[in-house]
Parts: C-alpha cells; structure tokens; sequence
C-alpha cells in the first residue's frame, strides 16, 4: 500500500503535473511559506512529494548498478590515458539502464524467496522498476565515472620515472584515498545536506531527467513533453559529433585570426584558441563547451559571471602585462604551457638532477645545472590557487560564518530545526538516518590502511606517518568552507596547489611523498564533498539515507578496484606509454593528464617550493597572492553591509573570481569563451525572460547534449578509429586550430624546432 504523499506549497508543481496517491497539503499560509524552499532553481525542479513504499535495494539496483560502475570506471580510465580524454559521465547509464530496468520487470519470475539460514525473504522481481531504484543505480555509475586520482601516482612512478612499485601498496593507495572523505562526509552533512540553502545546482540536472524519465505528463498540442524532448536533444547531440569527433575535428576551435596571419608568432598568440588569448576563437563542438569547465547549464548565472570576470582580468590583463614586459623571462618560453624549462629555454631535464637509488633530488647536481623555470601563465595560475585558498577562507568567515555557527549549535542541541524545509522534513520523517558510527568506522580502517600502505611496502611511498596525518587534518579543516561554495555556486575550490606547497616545504627532495600527501590531502576532501553532494541528490529523491550510504560505499571500492586493474594492465601491456618520443607518431597513448600530473611532481617534490617561490627560487613574488586573497573579500563584504539594497555586491564572489583560471592549462581559452556564451544565453536571458521553458526543459537540455556526445564518441572509437578506419586527410581533420606558431618563444635567440628564431 502507498504511504501518504506530502504536498506543500504550489509554486513548485507544474500546472501539468499529476500526482496518484494520498495528498496531504499544509492548511494554513504559515506552513505554506515554511515548508517552500528558499532557492527559486530548487521550487521550480524539485518534486516536494514522496512515496516511502518504493522498494529501493532491489536485485535491479544492485545487478544493474554493479555493471555500470565497472563499465563507466574502466572505459573512463582507459580513455584517460589517449590523447584525446573521453569522459563518460554517469548520465549514459542513467539512459542506458532505464529501458533494461523494465525489460527485467516482464522477464524475471516474481516468486519470493528466503535467504537459507536468516529471517531474509524477498523477490528479485518487486514489481515495476521505480525512480528510487534508478536514483542509486545511477549513483553506482556516476561513482564509477568519477575516476581515482591516485591513478596518476602509479602512473608516473611506472611510465614516467621508471620505477617498480609494489601493486598492493598501489591498490591500497587507491582505495584509501577514496575512502577517508566518508568520515569528513559523516561529520558536515548536517550543514550542507540538510540545509535548504546548500542546493547544490548540479543535482538539479538529474532530478530533472530522471522526472522527465518516470513521471507521467498530459500531451498537449502545443508542448512537448520532457521526455520527448529529452530524446530530441539526445539523437540530435548524438548525431552531430560525428562531425567535430570524426570528419571535422578542427571545428571544436575555430582561430580565425591566425588564418590571417599565417607567419607572425605574435598574432597566432593572440588569436589561437587553445594556445594562446583565443581573440576571436569559438567551437561549434558541446565537448568544447563542458569537457573540462562542466555544463554552463547546470551553474547559476552568478557564478558565471564572476567566472569570466576573473577569467578576462587574468587572461586579458594580468597575462599579456606580465608576458610582453618579460617578467620572469616569460619571452624565453611558450604563452601557454605546463611544461618546466631550464634557462635556455629547453625542456628541463629531470633525469640530471635525480638520484636513481635513494629517488630524490641531487642538490650538487641540480646547482651545476639551472634552475627550474615556468611559462608565466602556469607561474600565474600557481599564485593564483594561492590566492583562492585564503579568498575562500575569508570570504566563507565572513558572508557564511554566521550562518555556519547558527547551524552548529542547531546541530549540537535538541531544538527544532528552523534551517530544515519540507524535503528535510520528509526524510527525517520518513527514513532513518545514517549513524555517526558508521562513517567514523569507515574513516579509522581507511586510515589504518592508508598508513600500512605508507609504512609498509619499504617506504616506497615515502610519505612518513606525521605527513599523513597532517593531510588528513588539511582535508577536515577545508570540507565545510569549500562545501559551503560548491553547494551554492556549482564550484569546487582545489587543495593540489596548497597541500603540495605545504609537503614540498617541510619534505623537499621527494616526488612521491609530494604527490601522496597531495592526494590525501585534496582527494579525501573532494571525495567528502562529492558523498555529500550524492546524499543531496538522495535528499531530493527521497532516498533512504542508510542505502545511499550502502550504495556509496560499495561503488567506490568496486570503482577503485577496476581503476587498479586497468591502469596496471595499461602499464604492463602498452609499450613506451605516455613516452611520446618513443611512441609512434599515429599513437594515442600520451596520457596528457598524467604529464601535468608528472610536471607538478617535479616542481613540488623534485626540485620544492623553497627553490621555487623563495629568494632560492625565480618565482617569490607569487607569495604576495596569499596576502592578496585574504583581503580581497573585505571590501566586497563592507560594500555589502553598507549598502544592502545594492544586491549585486554581494553576488560579488571573491574565490570564484581567482579560481577562474583554476582549470588552465588543461582547459583552453576556446572552452572559456565557449561555456561562458552558452552559459549566459540559457542561465541568464532565457531564464530571465522565458522561464517557465527555462524550469521544464533546461537541465533536460544539459543532459540531453551530455548522453548524446558521449555515446557518439565511444561508437566512434570502438567501431572506426580502434579498428583503424581513418576519415580521409583534409584540412578539417587535423585536431588543431590550424595555430602552430602560437607555441613559439619570441626572446631573441632562443632555438626551437618548428619556430623562427628572433
């Protein structure tokens, strides 16, 4: 039998929408306004309904969701190693899964049966698949997808360094990375799940396509259904990569302006998109637009706006004052690079510097030889994620701290909570919560584990205990502030920079212990953040906490399983991987995020940041930006105090501004321009000005392009380019902005291959 629905308040119900069931609505205007949620995207997405007999940990969820989490894990990982990165995000499981979640109600039997030995007793079959159960097979796959960064770490030990590394240790590394946030997770969800104001706009793109998926909507002449225009959008999106993924790869960057100007380095540095300013440059291309910035549709135009606004302050002043003055040398090196140099303006050349026996620095070595040098952009980027960690730190303590301590002692006392609202007060009332216990369980193995697998295996981590602990502590003490920022604005602050600079200080000279502490540190937090914005999802879904938890908890140890496995079997198979000089030139095993990954190793760990950013180094200056961080938020919060009918000023959102260059250098100044013009189309005019197609069909849209180009690009790859069917060679067919002088040093002097010479 249906248990009775909870229905308050109407603006969040299309006039369209059906409900069957017992309804139960609020009598009075009090309760009416009490129960709405305060964020307008959330009213105008989210059902304020629940059905609490929905079998939800079925032989459907479990069958379906284990397949998906290894499918999405290994086809990510194995993508993530080719030249071109194929993200497949847990939305094509979201679609995929559907039709075969009904095929199984019609074909497998219904009789029950009791587990020998317990009291257990169930169906496989419980009758018609429902969105609850869809809700955490999706959750499955999307934990799948997310990928382990710990990856990087083998990967460079084995392919870049050339070292032996034992695989238990490996795998326990990967594990207990992914796994200690739980406890982080545990301890702050109170905040930043159960209140109404930590909304957490990505979610809403999913809980969109799964009601276009399952609710029931009238056809009317004039208005397409969700659902339908949900599978318009996906056939188009499907349909039109085979243009930017096959025939016409160079449409994802189109740089008219170095067309024009054929021979000059300093105009292609100008016009090129994925090189250089990107004047001009744009995509026709959706991967373009989310591949590495994320949907502009599922962010709030604010958020977008202070995005561009420190991207244009960064790219478009900062960076041409500091190239076309020469700071730090910056004519001596390409514009746009991660890659470190040597004073010539050659590739910097670890192995010179490197003690083969004891793997870590040789100090007289790296005397004789030069100091480490950096394309100025990169130095930039550096100073500003130094600059982002003290503006989230202050901006939090200062718009949200009052806020935060109100909610503590809510959270510490037994009063009635006044920062719940009606899907708060659904869950709490209808399901049972996870016990602290729980987390805390998950969090002490993991760190029993973590440690064993740094003092084990012969140090081959080289990440002492007090290192790990003082990682563990680093990730605690950022989970809420930048919780706090990622569940309003869709934007996570990073702690790579902040925990490798903090390691590389204390414990100079080792590149392992670097990247470890690094991903203890940043990871345990990302994934704390990245359980409790899954909780959310289960929030609004009206998911039983403790399966949620469940859920979680298996997907990520099988996720990180299959991440192992196929990243050693990549290494252990594929010859002279990520070894662009030693593999063919038709080879796509480069593993690009793993070369930045390898660059960062050497300049924290290697060569350490008293080298780098001190009077030792050639980069002090980038300190400034610490001090520079912390105080920018000041005036905007005394602007807003002082004039609080100005709303505006407080939309003003410090840390988004200097993290707006966050995903530099992987990310181009094409994918910029792209995602911020696409953002404001949707996010701010049709919103502002078409809102009701706005609530029904944005978030639809989003996923629409998303499943669409992912499925595209791995058709592509398992049925033409893995069995070498190329597109005939034009113009069009080379993945490029057709800009190769953008990449050239304009000091006078210096050679490079392919480049003039000033």
């Amino acid at each position: 039998m249906v248990k009775s629905l909870e229905v308050v308040g109407t603006e969040s119900k299309p006039p369209e929408q059906k409900f069957e069931s017992n309804i139960v609505i609020a009598e009075d205007e009090e309760d009416e306004e009490e129960n709405d949620n305060p964020i307008e995207e959330v009213r105008l997405t989210v059902p304020i309904t629940d059905d609490p007999s929905q079998p939800v940990l079925t032989f459907r969820t479990w069958f379906l969701g284990m397949i998906s989490c290894v499918v999405l894990a290994f086809v990510n990982n194995f993508f993530g190693y080719r030249s071109n990165p194929l993200i497949v995000s847990g939305v094509v499981a979201q679609i995929v899964t559907l039709p075969i979640g009904k095929l199984m109600v019609t074909t497998i039997p219904t009789r029950k049966f009791r587990l020998p030995g317990t009291n257990w007793s169930g169906s496989l079959n419980p009758g018609p698949f429902n969105i609850k159960e869809h809700v955490l097979i999706t959750i499955f796959a999307s934990t799948g997808a997310g990928g382990v960064y710990a990856t990087s770490i083998v990967t460079i030990v084995k392919a870049f360094y050339h070292r032996d590394l034992n695989p238990a240790a490996a795998m326990l590394l990967m594990q207990t990375t992914q796994l200690l946030g739980y406890g982080w997770a545990g301890m702050f969800r109170k905040f930043l799940v159960d209140s109404p104001y930590m909304w957490w706009p990505s979610n809403l793109v999913q809980v969109s396509l799964f009601r276009a998926l399952h609710e029931k909507e009238d056809k009317c002449e004039w208005k397409q259904t969700r659902l339908r225009f949900f599978l318009i959008v996906f056939f188009t999106s499907f349909a039109y990569y085979i243009i930017p993924g096959y025939i016409f790869p160079s449409i994802s960057s189109l740089s008219f302006v170095c067309w024009i100007w054929k021979r000059s380095v300093t105009v292609q540095q100008i016009g090129s998109g994925t090189k250089g300013l990107g004047i001009g440059s744009f995509g026709l291309d959706w991967s373009t637009v989310a591949a590495f910035l994320g949907s502009p549709l599922a962010v709030p135009f604010f958020a977008i706006a202070n995005c561009f606004a420190g991207f244009v302050i960064f790219f478009y002043i900062i960076l041409p004052i500091f190239y076309w003055t020469n700071a730090y040398k910056a004519k001596k090196f390409p514009l746009y690079t991660s890659s470190p140099f040597d004073y010539t303006g050659q590739r910097f050349n670890t192995t010179r510097i490197i003690n083969q026996k004891t793997f870590d620095v040789n100090l007289a070595a790296y005397e004789s030889y030069s100091k480490l040098y950096l394309s100025v952009l990169f130095a930039l980027i550096y100073g500003l994620s130094f600059g982002t960690l003290t503006a989230t730190i202050s901006h939090v303590a200062l718009f949200d701290g009052k806020s935060i301590w109100r909610m503590w002692k809510k959270a510490t006392s037994a009063t009635k909570d006044k920062f719940g609202d009606v899907h708060t007060r659904l869950m709490k009332k209808n399901y049972k919560e996870v016990p602290q216990w729980w987390f805390l369980s998950v969090l002490i193995v993991s760190f029993v584990l973590a440690l064993y697998a740094c003092e084990g295996f012969g140090k081959q981590l080289q990440l002492p205990w007090w290192a790990l602990l003082l990682a563990c502590a680093i990730a605690f003490t950022f989970t809420l502030p930048i919780g706090v920022i990622q569940a309003t604005t869709n934007q996570q602050m990073g702690l790579n920079v902040i925990t490798e600079l903090i390691i590389g200080y204390l414990y100079p000279g080792k590149p392992l212990a670097n990247v470890t502490f690094k991903t203890y540190g940043y990871i345990s937090m990302s994934q704390a953040l990245s359980f409790v914005g899954d909780f959310k999802l289960g929030h609004y879904m009206k998911i039983p906490p403790r399966s949620m938890f469940l859920v979680q908890l298996v997907a990520t140890i099988v996720a990180s399983a299959v991440n192992f496995g196929t990243t050693w079997w990549l290494l252990s198979t594929v010859e002279n991987i990520c070894n662009a000089d030693k593999l063919p030139k038709s080879s796509p095993w480069t593993c690009p995020g793993d070369e930045l990954f390898y660059h960062a190793s050497i300049i924290w760990g290697v060569i350490g940041p008293a080298r780098m950013f001190t009077s030792k180094g050639v980069y002090p200056g980038m300190n400034w930006f610490f001090l520079i961080g912390l105080l920018a938020p000041v005036p905007v919060w005394f602007f807003a105090r002082k004039f609080p009918e100005k709303k505006w000023i407080k939309q003003v959102h410090v840390p988004l501004i200097f993290s707006a260059a966050s995903a530099m250098p992987m990310a181009k100044a094409v994918h910029y321009w792209s995602w911020v013009t696409v953002g404001v189309i949707f996010n701010y005019y049709i919103f502002k000005r078409y809102k009701g197609w706005w609530a029904r069909h944005n978030y639809i849209l989003s996923a629409g392009l998303d499943a669409g180009t992912a499925i595209m690009g791995v058709l592509i790859y398992f049925a033409l380019q893995n069995n070498n069917i190329s597109f005939p060679n034009w113009w069009g067919s080379e993945n490029s902005d057709h800009c190769p002088l953008a990449n050239c040093p304009t000091e006078k002097g210096i050679v490079v291959m392919g480049c003039p010479v000033f």
